[in-house]
């Protein structure tokens, strides 16, 4: 019976540890989707878009891109067009490179055939964002069109500490 006890305490506390750990994170998640690319050749005309509501209008946010494609995708970056519109006010439009390889190989996470990467394009200090519902818009400007090999694209948006 002590055996038990002793290892029934043993898990309780492991369970509190755990929970106190988990719920003291620095990052709160807000949103994040992902959607697939037809066929995994994104055509310029194929623009997925991302639907979220801001209710805290106190906090700063880090904005990142999601790109997952597979071991023969051609280039070392790609280059997408963001657009975000706050629900009722004219939309806002930026492109950017976002880089996925140097010379020592792909920059996000690899497992077998398949690299993931999670590209953050706002500064270090983050944006602070409007309450509201927010649209945003991921469509691909590269010269290749439809670009192959590429296989989701999607939006991950979080709290800053």
């Amino acid at each position: 019976m002590f055996g038990f006890q002793k290892t029934f305490y043993f898990f309780i506390i492991q369970f509190l540890i755990c929970s106190l750990w988990l719920s003291s994170c620095q990052t709160v998640d807000l949103y994040e989707r992902v959607m697939s690319i037809p066929k995994q050749e994104w055509q310029s005309k194929f623009k997925p878009q991302f639907n979220f509501i801001i209710k805290d209008t106190q906090s700063r946010y880090d904005l990142f891109v999601l790109v997952r494609h597979n071991e023969k995708y051609e280039f070392n970056n790609i280059w997408i067009s963001l657009t975000y519109q706050l629900k009722g006010q004219q939309p806002v439009t930026n492109q950017y490179e976002l880089p996925l390889a140097n010379n020592s190989g792909w920059l996000g996470t690899a497992m077998d055939d398949l690299c993931e990467h999670r590209i953050r394009i706002t500064p270090d200090e983050g944006i602070a964002l409007k309450g509201g519902e927010y649209i945003f818009t991921i469509g691909q400007i590269m010269r290749k069109d439809p670009l192959e090999n590429v296989l989701n694209v999607g939006l991950r948006i979080e709290k800053k500490p």
